[in-house]
């Protein structure tokens, strides 16, 4: 618990430090006579806001209900992104893994697929679904996909040999295999990449709004980045950082629930 508590107020004060940087280079004027003849803000409040400004319209956005309906949209099309590409990740995972022949048949394709910049499928998703939800969704599901997929599939495949020649020895059927072998190797790889993927799910979401949408975070920042309004940019990107945390939390507690055969790390002296 000590360690724990020791850990969050390094956390927060990384965080202190990075907004104490922010606001007195966005506030106090230096003078360097080498760079400039004037006082100069070494981070000019016009390019990068002010933490305050950021925060008050943060606030201000929440308290006048502003920023709910933006916030629900978003948040929607990236628990369905999340969702549909984890849930696809792991079953064409541990497919993949179960199956040597398909997986070799399939390598090439999957590679490909991976390599495809996923910005430039934004507006052929845009224009085979629309602006609706469903095409940031498909964008969130495309990033989120192959890196569940990748770690299911190493998971599954870096079950010990001698473990399942044991397992097999002693009477399991595949059923028992799956459940008692390959889903407890793979939980953990799971897991991993899920970290990563709320990350991403929420990326898709936001560059599909961008790129085209009437609604979300994304619409949000496009709209005050248009009219040169880098606080509201600020805010908006502060609402996402905050989101992924949230969202990062939770899929951490569900971990640790599913999760607590695993060993607790081991604490240095």
């Amino acid at each position: 618990m000590r360690n724990r508590f020791v850990l969050f107020a390094l956390q927060v004060l990384v965080a202190v430090v990075l907004i104490a940087i922010w606001h007195f280079g966005s506030t106090v004027k230096v003078s360097i006579p080498a760079l400039s003849p004037k006082p100069f803000y070494p981070l000019d409040p016009f390019f990068f806001s002010t933490p305050m400004a950021v925060f008050e319209r943060t606030f201000k956005d929440f308290y006048t209900g502003v920023i709910w309906y933006h916030l629900g949209i978003t948040l929607l099309e990236t628990l369905l992104a999340f969702a549909i590409g984890a849930l696809g990740g792991v079953l064409v995972g541990f497919w993949f893994a179960r199956k040597a022949l398909i997986a070799a048949v399939f390598d090439p394709y999957v590679k490909m697929a991976n390599a495809l910049p996923r910005v430039v499928l934004a507006p052929i998703f845009a224009l085979w679904l629309g602006l609706g939800i469903w095409s940031k969704v498909a964008l969130g599901v495309t990033l989120v996909f192959f890196i569940v997929f990748f770690n299911v599939y190493q998971g599954v495949k870096e079950v010990s040999p001698t473990l399942l020649a044991n397992a097999r020895m002693l009477g399991m059927s595949e059923r028992q295999l799956m459940r008692n072998v390959f889903w407890p190797s793979a939980l953990t790889w799971m897991f991993s990449s899920l970290h990563t993927a709320v990350g991403f799910a929420l990326v898709g979401a936001v560059v599909g709004e961008y790129l085209g949408s009437a609604a979300g975070l994304g619409y949000r920042i496009h709209q005050a980045e248009g009219v040169f309004d880098v606080t509201g940019v600020f805010s908006g990107m502060l609402v996402l950082a905050i989101f992924v945390i949230i969202i990062d939390t939770v899929v951490s507690a569900i971990e640790n629930r599913l999760l607590v055969w695993r060993p607790a790390p081991a604490t240095q002296a």
